[in-house]
């Protein structure tokens, strides 16, 4: 597995104030799988208060129970591991350095186990195709299962299972989609087939509800550049609703991913890396017949540098 030296945040922490931000560090007190003389990734992460507290930069209408606030994450190609927390005005704080050795990581996704509105951990797929479960901060791992090399993709879309606890999805090399249901410990259920066809998306992604009905939804790239919305239904045997028309010209971006909402008003927002290494933001409306605003830059270069965003 990888190690990182943990999430560095104090300073982001002072930076956003100390009634907008509090350390969390979460234990669910599972047995490690992997040896002491092992490298183990750690985590430590800020954790937004959500709701308006005073004059401070998260100051907003959000409430609890609306989109997760978490850090932007980047791996990149040295193995470093990297944070941006939302700055409360639309765009992202200065990166911080997040921890190192992240070069055996293939796939990782933030999970909320308790519907608290900021992640609990990572879900991280190693080279050889292990996967684990880790508490931020934390260096008690919890190993999941083999056999995840199959997969193409792998994110954590919030809860689409309606259990409460965010759920995993896996599409494999045939293009078929698999959901998982969280326990809200970092164990999964058996996989349930989504379907088919999957593999003419270069991109999926998606961390809460796009359409203002409660229920988590996803967005998929296909590889002609149209985007697409799939509306999720909760109901884990069939999460997701016929797909609805975007719009086009979304192969200008390498990248997309969701880690919540960036903005922090209640509402899942996007992130899209260009080709030239500039990232957008694609804040969520709650209108499904229109789920994003039009793009707005924040960030003028380098994210090509970052193999994995989450």
């Amino acid at each position: 597995m990888a190690k990182s030296s943990g999430l560095n945040t104090r300073r982001a922490l002072a930076r956003a104030t100390a009634a907008a931000l509090t350390a969390a560090l979460v234990a669910t007190g599972a047995s490690s799988a992997v040896a002491a003389d092992e490298p183990v990734p750690t985590a430590t992460r800020p954790q937004a208060d959500v709701k308006p507290s005073g004059q401070s930069k998260f100051n907003s209408t959000a409430l609890p129970g609306d989109a997760q606030i978490n850090p932007l994450f980047g791996v990149d190609g040295n193995g470093e591991l990297w944070g941006y927390l939302p700055n409360g005005s639309g765009g992202l704080d200065a990166r911080f350095h997040s921890g190192s050795y992240w070069e055996t990581i293939r796939a990782v996704t933030q999970v909320d186990h308790d519907a608290d509105g900021t992640s609990n951990g990572l879900w991280q797929v190693t080279s050889d195709g292990q996967l684990y479960y880790g508490d931020w901060d934390s260096t008690d791992h919890t190993f999941v299962g083999n056999g995840w090399k199959i997969y193409t993709q792998l994110f954590s879309g919030a809860n689409l299972g309606g259990a409460g606890a965010d759920d995993l999805l896996a599409r494999d090399g045939s293009g078929n989609l698999y959901l998982y249901l969280g326990y809200g410990n970092g164990k999964l259920t058996q996989r349930y087939k989504v379907g088919g066809g999957w593999d003419a998306y270069t991109h999926i992604t998606g961390k809460g509800d796009l359409t203002g009905d409660g229920k988590a939804d996803i967005v998929a790239k296909d590889k002609s550049g149209v985007l697409w919305l799939y509306k999720g239904t909760g109901n884990y045997k069939a999460p997701f609703s016929s797909r609805a028309r975007v719009g086009g010209g979304w192969n200008t971006y390498n990248n997309i991913v969701s880690v919540g909402d960036i903005d922090i008003d209640g509402i899942t927002d996007l992130v899209a890396r260009n080709k030239s290494g500039a990232l957008y933001l694609y804040k969520g409306t709650g209108n499904g017949s229109a789920p994003f605003s039009s793009p707005v830059k924040i960030g003028s270069g380098g994210w090509n540098s970052y193999r994995l965003m989450f």
